[in-house]
């Protein structure tokens, strides 16, 4: 079959051998990828997690139908429409295992479905389960212009948020975040931003930051934190390594929370999809809960798809389809 694989002179299209599901692996018949940031590191040769380097087969998000179940896998049946995570998804076929996936809703296109279960995942975890985020609090989404960022602003303001505030350097992103339900949008790089958190927040601070730029920002997220407040790392935009005002962080009293889905178990991981079952479900399927799809491209042209990411002026995300 083809997939994408990094190989020793880079990222391309090769063929490879057709994987066979055991356990409690599902074989995935590809109709659709999502391209996601990470994906684009480990197109140059960087690891993300135990993943990546030579003869990896790139990708991790997908939406497709069930070809095939391992032997021990439950809850789907061949023919079924499915999304969902997982390694090696640029490929006709892929594995996943069974509690990784979605059902992906009648009304939606493959294309559609593709863009979303990293989204819903990673922020359900960030912004409900560990940022515990109740209504009528307030919370600020750095890199909101991303997929994942307009996905956690959505999920903040369904759950009940009195002020989401999304952040981006971008002017024309910046200027579009209403549309996904930011009610104040601010640019990170100016140094002005965090004025302009505590105003709005009668000079208190957020609730809860779910911080994907880390680093460049660090500082200026404690500030913009309230007292007992909650910083939710998911990500590292900025830099993995920066000042930290450790004083400022304990005279604030914050919780400062790291998550990722490198290190998780898959029992992990199963729980977390089935949190977002049991919570959001009914408002992806009402597609009050969706992203918008910047570019699709052909399998063949996956190099330009990656191209079109570097140049980082897409709002919402890159699909491939197969």
């Amino acid at each position: 079959m083809k997939a994408y694989v990094y190989g020793a002179n880079g990222a391309e299209i090769a063929e490879v051998a057709k994987p066979s599901p055991k356990g409690t692996q599902v074989l995935v018949k590809v109709n659709a990828c999502g391209l996601n940031r990470a994906d684009l590191g480990m197109t140059k040769g960087h690891v993300h997690g135990a993943a990546g380097g030579v003869g990896t087969v790139l990708g991790m998000e997908w939406a497709g139908e069930v070809a095939e179940l391992g032997p021990d896998a439950r809850g789907v049946k061949v023919g079924d429409k499915i999304m969902g995570s997982g390694g090696a998804a640029f490929a006709e076929y892929t594995l996943a295992d069974h509690g990784r996936l979605f059902r992906a809703p009648s009304n939606m296109n493959f294309e559609e479905a593709a863009t979303l279960p990293v989204a819903l995942a990673t922020m359900h975890n960030a912004v409900v389960t560990n940022g515990a985020l109740q209504p009528g609090q307030t919370v600020l989404i750095q890199g909101a212009s991303s997929g994942v960022g307009l996905m956690a602003m959505q999920i903040a303001k369904y759950k009940g948020a009195k002020l989401v505030i999304g952040s981006s350097t971008d002017a024309t992103r910046r200027g579009r975040l209403k549309e996904f339900g930011a009610d104040l949008a601010v640019d990170s790089s100016d140094p002005g931003w965090v004025d302009e958190v505590l105003k709005a927040t009668a000079g208190e601070g957020v609730d809860l930051i779910v911080d994907q730029v880390s680093g460049s920002v660090a500082n200026q997220n404690l500030k913009a934190t309230k007292v007992k407040g909650r910083i939710v790392n998911v990500g590292r935009l900025g830099g993995t390594h920066a000042d930290f005002n450790f004083d400022l962080h304990a005279a604030r009293r914050i919780h400062y929370i790291g998550v990722t889905f490198r290190t998780r178990t898959i029992e992990e991981i199963r729980e977390i999809f089935d949190e977002v079952r049991k919570d959001i479900w009914p408002a992806v399927e009402s597609r009050k809960l969706q992203l918008p799809i910047d570019k699709v491209f052909p399998f063949a042209e996956i190099g330009k798809a990656f191209a079109h990411m570097e140049a980082n002026k897409h709002l919402g995300k890159i699909v491939v389809t197969l």
